[in-house]
């Protein structure tokens, strides 16, 4: 009778239809890896529930013990299998980071790479970068000319990248428009996202009680944010870009180095 209950109930478990689920959250490799974990563990809990039915129609006492050990260590194989398996899960979604400190060095004193740990101090600016992509060196001339201080490309897919650039005369924000119209004018690959983008979203935002230009622009040529702020006497942008097929797998990971951008300093006049 035991066998029969049991049994009914596993078979019941590992016929359960599992249901399509639908995400609020943007990350499709999520919302995949949600659904197909879900029927190995219903088919690991079967073998389990079977396991100890069968322990439970032994008539011999030792049979029953050595039966309920064997269904006791196959629980536990599927709780260290379930357990592995969020691990790995958790592995791939979601990325480590590391905060990048940004000094905003002229280009006469600039002198490339110069390690991470010695800028603290004098950092103007920081930022996360997700852990594994690459920093590319900027030149003298392209720091003197365009004002980039930064810059970090996912090594794997190396149009998904972040990078800064800083002007200096700058006492605070002019106009929202007009400045995402002069940023254009000095960056020919953002004027192409402009020319043919389908959405451009923009708002202020004051954090730390610094206010913040924030820029959200959709086109079929790649998914731009842009965040923009002065302090210092300085405007500091920066800009986290990615193809459209990039962005719509790794659009979580972009957004935290987008919102984790902040200056360091005097607070931007708010007016």
């Amino acid at each position: 009778m035991a066998l029969l209950v049991a049994t009914t109930m596993a078979s019941s478990v590992a016929g359960t239809a599992v249901p399509a689920v639908h995400h609020s959250l943007s990350n499709p490799i999520m919302a995949t890896s949600t659904v197909s974990i879900a029927a190995p563990r219903l088919a690991r809990k079967s073998a389990v529930l079977g396991a100890v039915a069968s322990s439970a129609t032994d008539v011999d006492g030792k049979d029953w013990v050595r039966s309920g050990a064997v269904a006791l260590g196959a629980a536990a194989m599927v709780l260290l299998s379930n357990g592995a398996s969020n691990l790995a899960l958790a592995d791939e979604t979601v990325p480590e980071f590391q905060t990048y400190y940004g000094t905003a060095a002229s280009a006469s004193s600039y002198g490339g790479y110069g390690g991470n740990a010695n800028k603290k101090d004098s950092a103007e600016y920081i930022f996360d970068v997700p852990q594994g992509w690459k920093e590319r060196q900027i030149s003298k001339v392209e720091k003197g000319t365009n004002g980039t201080d930064a810059e970090f490309y996912n090594p794997r897919r190396k149009e998904e990248k972040v990078y800064l650039t800083y002007l200096s005369g700058f006492r605070k924000l002019g106009p929202r428009d007009n400045v995402l119209n002069n940023l254009a004018l000095s960056d020919v690959n953002l004027q192409d996202i402009l020319g043919s983008a389908e959405d451009v979203k923009a708002e202020d935002l004051t954090q730390d009680g610094r206010l913040y230009y924030v820029f959200e622009i959709d086109s079929p040529v790649a998914h731009e944010l842009i965040k923009v702020t002065c302090a210092k006497n300085k405007l500091y942008t920066q800009f986290v870009k990615a193809p459209a097929s990039d962005w719509a797998r790794d659009n979580a990971m972009l957004r935290k180095v987008h919102d984790s951008f902040t200056t360091i300093g005097d607070p931007t006049p708010l007016s």
